[in-house]
C-alpha cells in the first residue's frame, strides 16, 4: 500500500496494472476502504492502471471520530489534491455509494480532471427538482444512523455496526451472516458512521446532474429498488449518461457480481 500526504493527511492507496490508457480512480463507500474493490482489481487491472484510494478517516488510518473535517466538502478537496498531486492527468473516476457522491462532486467542480465518470449506486439525497418521489426517501443520518452512532461511540462497536447494518440491509441478523473477513473490514471503519453525523452533504440538484459534462455510467444492483429509483431520476437528467442493471446483485454489486459489473465498466471505458 502506498500513501500520498494531502491536505495534511496520509492517504493511502492500492495500484495495480500499467496501461498507456488514463487511469481508473476508485473511491469507496462507508464503512469500508480501498480493500472493497478486491473482487474486481484483477479483470479491471488487465486493461488499465487501477489506484484503488482509501479517504481520509478510513482504514489504514484510525479514527476515534473526533474533529469535524469528516464532511462531502473535505473528501472532495483531498480527491482533487490526489489527482494533482499524483500528475495523473486526466482519469477514469469511479466511486460507489458515499464515495460516488464524493465522484459527482468532484466532476463538477474539475471537470477537465475526469475523461469518464462512473457512478455505483451513488449516496446523497436528491432535489425534488430531480425526483419527488427521490426527495420521499429517507435521508442521512437516519434515526438509525444515530443510534449506531451513539453505540459506537460509547464503546459498544459491534452493537453499532448490528444496528447499522441490518437497518442499511432492512433485515433484521443482516449483520450476522455478514463473512468475517468483511466484518474485519468494516469494524476497521466503524467510526465513518459517527462521521456521518457531520458529513454536511448538500442534496444533488437537477443543475447538479446537468453540469456532468463527461460520460457518465450509472451502475445500480438489480435488488436495490431505492437505488433504483435515484439512478433513474439521474441519469434522466445527466446529458450524456446510460445505466447498467447489475444482475442478482444489491448494493455491492461489484462484491456480489463481479463479473458482469467488470463487463459493464470496460464496455463503457471502451465505447
Amino acid at each position: 500500500m502506498k500513501h500520498l500526504h494531502v491536505n495534511g493527511c496520509d492517504m493511502a492507496y492500492t495500484e495495480v496494472g500499467s496501461s498507456r490508457k488514463p487511469p481508473l480512480v476508485c473511491l469507496h463507500g462507508m464503512i469500508s476502504d480501498s480493500r472493497i474493490w478486491a473482487p474486481v482489481l484483477g479483470p479491471l487491472s488487465r486493461q488499465y492502471r487501477v489506484i484503488a484510494v482509501s479517504l481520509r478517516h478510513f482504514f489504514p488510518e484510525h479514527w476515534d471520530g473526533s474533529g469535524n473535517n469528516f464532511t462531502i466538502a473535505q473528501h472532495v478537496d483531498d480527491t482533487i489534491l490526489f489527482l494533482e498531486k499524483l500528475g495523473l492527468g486526466q482519469v477514469y473516476l469511479m466511486g460507489h455509494s458515499r464515495g460516488g457522491h464524493i465522484a459527482l462532486r468532484v466532476a463538477q467542480q474539475r471537470p477537465e480532471l475526469i475523461r469518464k465518470l462512473i457512478l455505483a449506486e451513488p449516496g446523497g439525497d436528491l432535489d425534488p427538482t430531480l425526483s419527488p418521489e427521490a426527495a420521499q426517501l429517507p435521508s442521512s443520518p437516519t434515526k438509525a444512523d444515530r443510534k449506531a452512532a451513539a453505540q459506537i461511540l460509547a464503546g459498544d462497536v459491534e452493537g453499532g455496526l448490528t444496528t447499522y447494518v441490518d437497518a442499511l440491509a432492512g433485515v433484521p441478523g443482516a449483520w450476522l451472516s455478514v463473512a468475517e473477513s468483511t466484518k474485519q473490514r468494516v469494524r476497521d471503519n466503524a467510526f465513518s458512521v459517527v462521521g456521518m453525523l457531520t458529513d454536511q452533504r448538500s442534496p444533488i440538484t437537477r443543475k447538479d446532474a446537468e453540469s456532468l459534462s463527461m460520460p457518465t455510467l450509472f451502475i445500480c444492483g438489480a435488488n436495490s429498488p431505492a437505488s433504483m429509483l435515484k439512478v433513474r431520476a439521474l441519469s434522466a437528467v445527466v446529458p450524456d449518461s446510460r445505466v447498467e442493471v447489475i444482475a442478482n446483485a444489491a448494493h455491492v454489486m461489484f462484491d456480489q457480481n463481479p463479473v458482469d459489473f467488470c463487463t459493464s465498466v470496460l464496455t463503457f471505458l471502451a465505447d
